[in-house]
């Protein structure tokens, strides 16, 4: 039945495209209207064909083919773009997007709010979630089959009308190699982010919305070796690793009488019953920090978060005040101790002026207990020299050769560095 199915499928994709005047009305149909459509589609393609095909297997196609019939509307052409990488809906008549890391208007508009509306409710429905948005729950995050992001919005809470974010899954950054073709780390600093990977470092990147912390550690993920055992925790699924053995787990939102909600923390909880070797939490904001610490401390190493920050000393302080909020009886050098002990590395990450994405800083966090201080110590760091007439800047990476506090974890693991790599 399966090669039966898929023969059809393949047939009817054709029919649609080539003899129905299916791609100028799909984004006006509703999904009843869809289905109805489909399936006179098909029968019309068993008339000419002479096919026979049960009311099952019709079914079947029908209900596979609507699903992936995904409205997207006057947005479509942006969507296709390869050289956009986020698109901004703020209402039916203003749509922006980012192109080479700049905002601009585009002249694409939706007739009114019903056809956004509509159009959002098609995504949401295509991205196979449970959630639901509405005026009694005015805003949700989901993820698309590809892998982009989406935020939606709605009345009371927005003033003009839905809001739409799309962040695209960037399908052309999958190596180290493209990271440092767009010059956002140097050969040095692949280097050592490889070897951290091996070593089962653990490791924060931090930085502000947009700058792709997401997409450095999708990248850098691919050199946790095969044969472990990998979870990732998210609320809403961005992470795409490209290891067999990976476990995705994603928070619950609550249902509509406000119960059965899931959370980072519990998952994590969780995940610690799951014989995990890594555990790669998504966005960490909020008492999951604390089960973080101390399951890096208690053995689980390797372990790799992201924390939106706008400095490696920001992105420590941050940890520090979520741990505070637990309301944990550890006094303030305590918990800082933890943490420094804990965390191997910082990797920060900034959008420049010029639509560069850089690694600005890879800082080593450590503790000393003879001065009983946290020290923050930049093994590389980017410093801006000039700004040519074109906005471009002309910059490099300053190493420190002296040796980190997590080397140890190197030559435990035989990672081994370059000759005289770090003094």
């Amino acid at each position: 039945m399966d090669q039966e199915i898929s023969d059809i499928r393949t047939k009817i994709h054709h029919y649609l495209i080539n003899k129905t005047d299916f791609l100028k009305v799909k984004d006006k149909l509703s999904d009843d209207q869809l289905r109805v459509f489909v399936d006179r589609a098909i029968t019309d393609l068993c008339l000419e064909y002479s096919l026979n095909i049960s009311t099952e297997v019709r079914l079947t196609l029908i209900r596979e083919l609507v699903s992936a019939m995904v409205s997207l509307g006057p947005i479509r052409p942006l969507v296709e773009d390869e050289t956009v990488t986020e698109i901004m809906i703020n209402g039916a008549h203003k749509v922006y997007v980012q192109r080479h890391g700049h905002i601009q208007l585009t002249d694409v508009k939706f007739d009114n709010n019903q056809q956004l509306q509509h159009t959002i409710q098609k995504l949401l429905a295509a991205s196979g979630s449970s959630r639901r948005v509405d005026e009694s729950s005015p805003y949700v995050d989901f993820s698309l089959s590809d892998g982009s992001r989406v935020n939606v919005i709605l009345s009371p809470c927005s003033l003009i009308g839905p809001v739409v974010t799309i962040r695209k899954f960037s399908r052309d950054i999958a190596t180290v190699e493209d990271l440092l073709r767009r010059k956002m780390l140097n050969a040095n600093m692949e280097t050592l982010l490889v070897a951290a990977m091996k070593a089962k470092l653990n490791v924060v990147f931090c930085g502000s919305t947009g700058t792709g912390k997401t997409t450095a550690l999708n990248v850098l993920s691919r050199y946790i070796p095969k044969n472990e055992r990998v979870i990732t925790i998210e609320d809403t699924s961005e992470l795409r690793l490209l290891q067999e053995h990976v476990v995705p787990l994603q928070t619950k939102s609550a249902n509509i009488e406000g119960k059965g909600a899931i959370s980072i923390r519990e998952l994590f909880v969780n995940s610690l019953r799951m014989r995990p070797d890594r555990i790669i939490i998504g966005e960490v904001r909020g008492e999951e920090i604390l089960d973080l610490i101390q399951s890096i401390s208690s053995g689980h190493t390797g372990s790799l978060a992201i924390v939106h920050a706008d400095s490696p000393e920001d992105c420590f302080d941050r940890m520090v005040t979520m741990m505070l909020m637990t309301g944990i009886r550890l006094s303030t050098e305590e918990i800082q101790r933890q943490i420094a002990r804990a965390i191997d590395l910082i990797v920060h990450i900034e959008l420049y002026q010029d639509g560069v994405r850089r690694i600005t800083n890879v800082t080593d966090l450590r503790y000393e207990p003879e001065t009983r201080k946290v020290i923050l110590e930049d093994i590389f760091r980017f410093e801006e020299q000039r700004r040519e007439e074109d906005g471009r800047i002309i910059g490099d990476w300053v190493m420190n050769r002296k040796k980190p506090s997590f080397y140890k974890k190197f030559v435990k693991r035989h990672i081994i560095l370059p000759a005289d790599f770090f003094e």
